[in-house]
């Protein structure tokens, strides 16, 4: 495959190749700054100059906010990228004076959503002060940028809260859908076992007695026990590997439907009925967890989910591990040491991507 393939692979994703529209649409703002550079009586070469670097921050900007989709926080390279844009406003300044921090709300904006929350509204409220701080020293300002300044402050932080509360509801949802299935669970034992273990009790009970007074009788509940205790062993047995067997195939179907919501091919290979029963339910999770790290991670626009009677590997073309290890695939390796097998996970085996391996 091609670095442009892959490329084209992993911006399939509408959000992933037009996500940066929703900080590039405020480029528009910039024609303030156009304008006062124009107006300005100034040299045919200052305007020229001030003119190339209002387009070099527009670029610069846009393709920010492009890797910002294409990343995860922190965004790589932020803190250069933002020393690029004061940088150019400060040469933008040097035609223009104080006019030029009409392109100071886009540094703020850069901030705010390049570092992970709460951090990002900490240093945007920071350069904000600053800018603040050069509009009062800054001789004849009317301080007609104040207010842009704060606005976008607050937008951003707004926006960034209501992302964060998002996606804790989100891992709030998953874990309450995992206590939901034990309980469900839990449930179907109780439905299963409850019965066959009363009356195996109540015979037992009568057994006992029966013994010194009629003991062919006394025999014939013995019996009945045994009968009863072998059909329940055998109800809980079916019942369970049912279980079992359902998860598994209900997460593998789920798989494919999630990710090709999320514009990820998805490509299964094995069958769940191969997979041993005391396996199926530690690999039924791991394909949950694999799979949702890769709709929220990977930036992939392929997923290959590998099964094997003892095995699972899940490997994605997306941008690969950027960030620690999470909860979820933390909770996923002690529960596959509790089974006595191993997680791996690392680069793809062409060097590009991701792939989680499961041995049991």
């Amino acid at each position: 495959m091609t670095t442009e393939t892959a490329q084209t692979q992993l911006v399939s994703h509408p959000w992933q190749r037009w996500g940066w529209l929703a900080g590039g649409v405020w480029l528009l703002f910039l024609a303030f700054p156009v304008t006062m550079i124009l107006e300005r009586h100034a040299g045919g070469g200052q305007r020229a100059l001030g003119l190339v670097l209002v387009a070099l921050f527009a670029v610069v900007y846009a393709l920010g906010f492009v890797r910002l989709f294409r990343s995860d926080y922190p965004v790589p390279g932020a803190w250069p990228l933002l020393v690029v844009l004061v940088a150019l406003i400060g040469g933008v300044a040097t035609v223009i004076g104080t006019d030029a921090m009409a392109m100071a709300p886009f540094a703020v904006a850069w901030v705010a959503w390049s570092q992970p929350w709460p951090r990002g509204g900490w240093y945007a409220a920071g350069l904000t002060a600053l800018g603040l701080l050069v509009l009062a020293l800054a001789p004849g300002d009317d301080g007609v940028y104040l207010l842009p300044l704060l606005l976008v402050l607050g937008f951003s932080a707004l926006m960034r809260v209501f992302d964060t509360f998002t996606e804790r509801q989100a891992e709030i949802g998953e874990a309450l859908a995992v206590v939901a299935e034990r309980e469900r669970v839990a449930r179907d034992v109780h439905d299963v076992l409850g019965h066959s273990l009363t009356a195996i009790s109540v015979k037992a009970e009568l057994a006992s007695r029966m013994l010194e007074v009629d003991q062919t009788r006394a025999a014939r509940e013995l019996a009945e026990v045994q009968e009863l205790a072998r059909d329940a062993l055998a109800e809980i047995r079916s019942t369970v590997a049912g279980l079992r067997a359902t998860r598994i195939e209900d997460e593998l179907e789920t798989a494919r439907e999630t990710l090709t919501a999320s514009g990820i091919t998805p490509e299964v290979v094995g069958d769940p009925d191969d997979v041993g029963v005391a396996q199926r339910i530690v690999l039924a999770w791991a394909v949950r967890e694999a799979v949702t790290n890769v709709i929220r991670h990977s930036r992939a626009s392929r997923c290959r989910i590998a099964l094997g009677p003892r095995s699972l590997v899940v490997t994605d073309d997306g941008v690969g591990a950027t960030g620690p290890e999470g909860n979820g695939l933390r909770g996923l390796r002690e529960r596959v040491s509790a089974s006595g097998g191993t997680v791996t996970s690392g680069p793809g085996p062409d060097g590009r991507g991701h792939e989680l391996r499961v041995e049991l």
